[in-house]
């Protein structure tokens, strides 16, 4: 023990409370009934003075900002989350002594990071916070607070991964660009963390299987299309065991999630994410990210099946590559087409121009459709369940825009797929826009300054709903890296961005889920 005299007793028998200072931190002492108590002097909820708490029952100290309670005599929090650190005390020859001991930096940080976990049950955005401080302010790397949160979330996930694993890899990108400023970086994490946990909230866990098989690439695809989870996760754990590295797997993940339009393009943009997060995490959640893709994958709904996009099939098989033309292709050529049409012309095109010269032009149609995004759609309660359609069915376009480009520029044998899919969410979201909207306001001479100070705000968003806020952090990066990649479309993109971080989304749409459900029902 290390006692150390901080204040004389007559100071204590004043009022009963003494608050002192060893080593810049505030130490309240307390003489009651039931003994001397010593503990910080700030309440861990939000740091009010507990100075100015209620005593009860002896030993019951309440902070009386928020009525967080605490027992002095058993440490336990008995109102509020975080615990209150408590000291040693003595009284010795007329003077107060505690027991001031440097606490051990390794179990602080295991601390922070358990108590982290509480923070994500609770889903206490600031004791998220207060957590990855504490771990930072005693020596550990507050990103090891996204992989512990990643672990312990991955397993809650019926269905797999879910946006708040793909937005994290977007925080992280966004973190590094905050440099060295230590707030935008805690926030940046922050944000991911607390999405998880938003993400997780159901405290049931689905078990992957624990079986392994040796990795084989062709099984791993074969039990995807199966939708045989079991299968393709004790492949995956072949690969693990193996100590593949998240990237070498990146290819397989590709095929899988562009085998078929699929999961309104979510497959191909978590393929992406989820292999991004996980380089960045330790092994066991690195993971236990790829677990999560996997059964998403496993999941994904295929809307290659459905009427409106059942061309697909039949465009692949008609895509060539020949390459000769010279005149240049032009977006007007695919708008305002149904998907079928659109297919059929990115199949057409396939047979005299590259991949790399068609993408641009379906980039651009793809951000003109955004761009001119008609909002009656979002905002009439009259409409049938097929046009329920909103801010986010333009965006998909432009995030699995991005992700596509990117695995086809490491296979491009993805090409095809890629840009057929791509065709489809042009020829989905033509029905929904207006030619004759005037965009002048959202018009844009510098792209490139545009998306910088667009991206600079994302650190204090002020968006309440986490699926919201990965939207937009996503949808920004995501039109910005294709505004670099297709200086051509960059206008367009940051006129469809700004369009749509100006124009906030109806998220609750009573009256027409009230008449399309009343109308259900009375046709069961």
């Amino acid at each position: 023990m290390a006692w150390r005299a901080v204040a004389s007793k007559q100071e204590l028998d004043r009022s009963g409370r003494a608050v002192v200072r060893v080593d810049g931190r505030q130490v309240l002492i307390l003489g009651t009934e039931r003994g001397l108590f010593a503990c910080n002097n700030r309440c861990p909820h939000e740091g009010y003075p507990l100075r100015e708490g209620s005593l009860s029952d002896g030993c019951v100290l309440t902070c009386n900002w928020h009525n967080w309670k605490f027992d002095l005599e058993s440490g336990a929090t008995l109102v509020g989350g975080d615990r209150l650190t408590r000291y040693p005390v003595k009284i010795e020859d007329g003077r107060i002594w505690i027991d001031w001991q440097a606490p051990d930096p390794a179990a602080l940080r295991q601390k922070a990071l358990a108590d982290l976990e509480a923070a994500l049950v609770d889903e206490d955005y600031a004791r998220i916070a207060r957590e990855l401080a504490r771990l930072e302010r005693h020596g550990g790397d507050a990103l090891a607070g996204l992989s512990r949160a990643v672990w312990w979330s991955h397993d809650r996930f019926e269905f797999g991964m879910t946006h708040a694993y793909a937005a994290a890899a977007d925080w992280l990108a966004l973190r590094d660009r905050a440099g060295a400023d230590p707030v935008r970086r805690l926030s940046a994490l922050v944000e991911a963390i607390a999405h998880v946990g938003e993400d997780a909230d159901d405290a049931r866990t689905y078990p992957f299987v624990a079986a392994t098989r040796p990795w084989s690439e062709p099984a791993f695809l074969a039990a995807i299309e199966a939708e045989d989870e079991g299968a393709a996760v004790a492949l995956l754990r072949g690969a693990q065991a193996e100590r593949m590295p998240p990237v070498a797997l990146r290819a397989a993940f590709a095929r899988a999630a562009l085998a078929h339009y699929q999961d309104f393009g979510h497959a191909a943009i978590y393929a992406v994410k989820a292999v991004e997060l996980a380089d960045r995490l330790d092994s066991q959640a690195a993971g236990a990210v790829l677990l999560s893709l996997t059964r998403s994958l496993v999941y994904a709904s295929r809307e290659d099946l459905l009427p409106e996009f059942r061309a697909y099939g039949k465009a692949l098989t008609r895509w060539r590559r020949r390459n000769g033309a010279s005149a240049p292709l032009r977006a007007d050529e695919v708008l305002d087409r149904p998907a079928k049409t659109a297919m059929g012309v990115v199949a057409a095109w396939s047979q005299d121009y590259a991949p790399e010269a068609i993408y641009p032009v379906l980039l651009e149609a793809a951000a003109r459709n955004m761009l001119q995004f008609d909002r009656g759609y979002e905002q009439r309660t009259d409409g049938p369940i097929a046009d329920n359609v909103g801010w986010l069915d333009f965006t998909h376009a432009i995030t699995f825009a991005n992700a596509a480009r990117q695995l086809a520029a490491s296979d491009a044998g993805l090409w095809p797929a890629a840009l057929l899919q791509l065709a489809c969410f042009v020829g989905r979201n033509a029905k929904y826009v207006d030619r004759g909207l005037d965009t002048s306001a959202w018009r844009s001479n510098d792209p490139r300054a545009f998306f910088d100070g667009t991206i600079g705000r994302l650190y204090d968003h002020g968006v309440g709903e986490f699926i919201i806020c990965a939207h937009r952090v996503k949808t920004t990066l995501a039109a910005a890296a294709e505004a670099e990649a297709a200086p051509g479309a960059a206008p367009v993109l940051a006129a469809g961005v700004g369009r749509w971080l100006s124009s906030p989304p109806k998220r609750r749409h009573a009256l027409r889920t009230a008449r399309q459900m009343r109308d259900f029902v009375a046709e069961e």
